[in-house]
């Protein structure tokens, strides 16, 4: 990761695949992870690796629902921990909510792999400095932010096989649920349920994204700096929501930037 300048334009994006290759190689991720990671990068290229106004939009409004909610609960898959498992549990903390390892090919190694480091990421963000805005104990406030995943009795209804499993103090009883990097089938379940699905996926033709709640067009690690900022933040606006507008604003920006090359 030394090699690549930071004068590169692709900097960001080269040092989180790196990220991800390094963590592939201890075991944290499935080997489809980098799949599931190309795949992202491609739209992020399209969408010139910022974040776009609708983008920043839906964020404003995931902040405003996960403040809104009684039950809230932020599920994380390899990748994010990887990519964005630092801020999320900073989130979490802000929100006094918990954290859920709650992953797509679940073994016990990963399972255990991925509670260590998130635990690990815990104990450091809580030795560090509250960030601005912030009123309260921080180090408190993150030391009681559960981690949750290694023993899932409850069930995500309209799943079947390990993908079922969950967390009866994590999504079970959650009335919404942030979910990075994630599969369709599971969104639609627990949409079904009756929750709020709060999802940021690159993709805004996925299932994911188009049965969301409310769907952030984004890369996840500049997604959820973005997010920590606005839960912290005490605006609360109102606004009628309609999740389509952004993602046809994400394809209008994908099709432009193929018409450019």
């Amino acid at each position: 990761m030394s090699d690549i300048p930071k004068s590169h334009p692709r900097y960001n994006s080269l040092i989180s695949r790196n990220r991800l290759v390094k963590a592939a190689e201890e075991g944290y991720l499935a080997k489809s992870a980098m799949i599931a990671h190309g795949r992202g990068e491609a739209f992020d290229y399209l969408l010139g690796e910022k974040t776009s106004l609708s983008a920043l939009r839906a964020i404003k409004e995931v902040a405003n629902r996960l403040k809104k909610a009684k039950r809230p609960v932020i599920s994380v898959n390899g990748n994010t921990a990887i990519l964005a498992g630092k801020d999320l549990i900073r989130i979490a903390g802000v929100l006094s909510c918990p954290i859920e390892i709650n992953i797509y090919y679940r073994t016990d190694i990963r399972i255990s792999k991925l509670l260590q480091l998130m635990r690990r990421y815990r104990y450091d963000i809580s030795k560090e400095e509250p960030p601005e805005n912030w009123e309260g104990d921080w180090s408190k406030n993150i030391e009681n932010v559960k981690i949750l995943g290694d023993e899932c009795h409850g069930k995500i209804i309209g799943l079947d096989g390990p993908r079922s499993m969950c967390s009866l103090e994590g999504i079970e009883k959650a009335d919404a649920v942030l979910v990075p990097l994630e599969d369709g089938d599971r969104c639609e379940a627990l949409i079904a349920l009756g929750k709020e699905v709060l999802v940021i996926d690159l993709n805004p033709l996925s299932r994911s994204s188009r049965n969301a709640t409310v769907t952030v067009v984004d890369e996840v690690s500049r997604a959820s700096k973005l997010l920590l900022k606005e839960v912290l933040s005490s605006e609360n606006n109102e606004v009628f929501w309609d999740n389509d507008i952004i993602l046809i604003d994400a394809l209008n920006i994908m099709s432009n930037s193929t018409n450019q090359i």
